[in-house]
């Protein structure tokens, strides 16, 4: 059945009201809903708010690498350390080291422009960051359900966003209802907020429906993967950060690593690729497996005698979005907005999203709230992009604008222009460089390109995806239908295999794609959407764009601990 012939038959959803709607459980959902409560009670006004979030509870999906900038939560909470907030690691110290295959060169610290310096911000888990913003939105009485997917958004008559529906609970594989089937509901907001990360699912279709992103720069992205380990403590460095780029990558491929010393003998390490890479036989997973066997990177891991003593704890995967304000597109429509990393507000060149979040979800609150007192509803919220503008995020964004184009004219001249830019002019750039088309337009047919071999996982340092999609505590209802679809299921036989050679089977992070031979020995590609950690990697980087990323049952996907 269709979910058209689903709502014929089970309908009609329960419907809730609510004067404001926030989609995401994140740190800018968080905050929207926060702060609405806190003006409502600075002025004595009543206030309805309720999140959605579809993971098994606030920050089971939250994977940041992360060093946090607590300049946005402070204004929340000016008090967070009074109130428990999970910041305990400061930086201690920064490093920034460029990599050949077996050798390594640190920038003397007086050189790092101001973007690599981390001097007042602290290592977290920003999982662990959300929870607790979760238990303080619930003390102001805000409503969160947890493991609810907002899978379609609803319209008024008028055409403005109405609310949103979430999914039915109970489908089977084959499209009908089961015996545990429910319906899903609808929640009605005078606005409705939209924060649900990078390249979120119903953001996609609100900025295609608006045609929000007119005018604008294509959005970039890159592929963050994550793991978390415990390591020896004679080798632990409380709060020292290091950055590299460099070797794996070839000079004209974007791309960098991470590997921040945070509490209790536990180090963060992660490896960021642009999607907007050229050669299909590129592995983004494979890349961060081999950083890790680099000598600058193993001496962490390993004791004096050269043997791997740490255990890995952690894994996952999400992508980022790196266009920054070249990118971002309008982020107001009739009955909502976007905020966070839905409308794209990442500082890439500092790595750091959310402190943006939480700021965007705050002047989006605000603007909320004034309309919602005076009576307003469903119009667009045209106070948000104009404080914005007049913001330290607009500042702090508009002097990294060049810093991800940059790096498309090779690692050199990046690295110099950006230095340029950040640390000779302090960010006052006369020009601008502008990009002209998306990520997936960027891969070129396998037989331009040379194949990559990447050596084998020892199972001590390196590992394959399977074990690693295993300890990110990855569950999916096994018997709903696939969350990943194929407008076209030829395509990835006859395009993606034989122009592309398969990327989908390596620049997923997950092991959720491969192709495998039919009996009478021709290729399909099987789709093992119980592995997805929901990265959105797929739905970006397809060359086709066939694949598109829809709401699974809620609950499920990871269930991050500590990351």
């Amino acid at each position: 059945m269709t979910p058209q012939e689903i709502l014929a038959q089970f309908g009609p959803r329960e419907a809730m009201e609510y004067d404001v709607v926030v989609v995401g459980g994140g740190p800018g959902g968080l905050a929207t809903a926060i702060r609405l409560k806190q003006q409502a009670a600075t002025q004595g006004k009543e206030i309805s708010v309720v999140v959605l979030e579809k993971g098994s509870e606030p920050g089971a999906h939250i994977l940041s690498g992360a060093i946090m900038d607590p300049k946005a939560l402070t204004e929340l909470f000016p008090n967070w350390k009074a109130l428990g907030a999970p910041l305990n690691q400061p930086v201690t110290d920064d490093a920034m080291v460029f990599l050949g295959e077996k050798s390594g060169f640190r920038t003397p610290n007086f050189l790092l422009p101001g973007c690599f310096q981390n001097h007042g911000n602290f290592i977290v888990s920003l999982g662990a960051v959300t929870r607790w913003m979760a238990e303080q939105a619930e003390g102001l009485g805000v409503e969160i359900f947890p493991g609810f997917t907002a899978a379609e958004v609803l319209y008024n008559d008028d055409g403005s966003v109405k609310g949103v529906a979430t999914g039915n609970q109970g489908v089977g594989k084959d499209g009908n209802p089961s015996e545990s089937f429910q319906i899903g509901m609808e929640l009605h907001g005078k606005y409705t907020i939209f924060a649900e990360g990078a390249r979120g699912h119903l953001g996609k279709q609100l900025i295609a429906k608006y045609k929000l992103d007119d005018g604008r720069d294509p959005q970039t992205y890159g592929l963050g993967i994550k793991e978390v380990w415990e390591i020896d403590p004679a080798r632990h460095k409380p709060g020292f950060v290091m950055h590299t780029a460099g070797w794996p990558m070839d000079s004209d491929t974007y791309g960098g690593a991470f590997l921040y010393h945070a509490e209790d003998n536990k180090v963060a390490l992660g490896f960021i690729t642009g999607l907007d890479y050229a050669n299909p036989y590129l592995s983004p997973f494979e890349e961060f497996q081999r950083w890790k066997t680099h000598p600058n990177v193993r001496y962490y891991f390993e004791n004096a005698k050269g043997e791997v003593t740490a255990k890995r704890v952690g894994y996952g995967a999400r992508a980022i979005t790196a266009g920054g304000l070249l990118s971002l597109p309008k982020t107001v429509f009739p009955g909502g907005a976007l905020v966070g990393c839905d409308a794209g507000y990442l500082n890439v060149s500092r790595i750091k999203g959310s402190h943006a979040a939480i700021k965007t979800g705050m002047l989006a609150a605000d603007a909320a709230f004034d309309a919602v007192i005076a009576g307003r509803q469903h119009d667009e919220l045209s106070a948000y992009p104009e404080a914005f503008e007049k913001s330290w995020l607009y500042t702090e964004l508009n002097k990294s604008r060049n810093f991800k184009t940059w790096f498309k004219k090779g690692l050199t001249v990046g690295t110099l222009m950006n230095g340029l830019e950040q640390f000779v002019l302090k960010g006052n750039i006369p020009w601008t460089i502008h990009r002209d088309k998306p990520d997936h337009l960027y891969l070129k047919p396998a037989a331009e390109c040379k194949p990559i071999i990447y050596p084998k996982p020892d199972g001590k340092l390196t590992f394959d995806r399977l074990s690693s999609v295993f300890i990110s505590n990855t569950n999916h209802e096994e018997q709903q239908p696939a969350h990943l679809t194929l407008k076209d299921a030829s395509v990835p036989v006859s395009i993606n295999l034989a122009k592309f050679a398969g990327p989908e089977a390596r620049y997923c992070p997950a092991g959720v794609y491969e192709f495998v031979k039919n009996e009478d020995n021709t290729d399909r590609l099987q789709i093992n959407a119980q592995n997805c950690v929901h990265c959105k990697t797929c739905d970006i980087k397809d060359p086709t764009q066939n694949i598109v990323w829809v709401t699974p049952e809620g609950g499920g996907g990871p269930n991050y601990a500590g990351m």
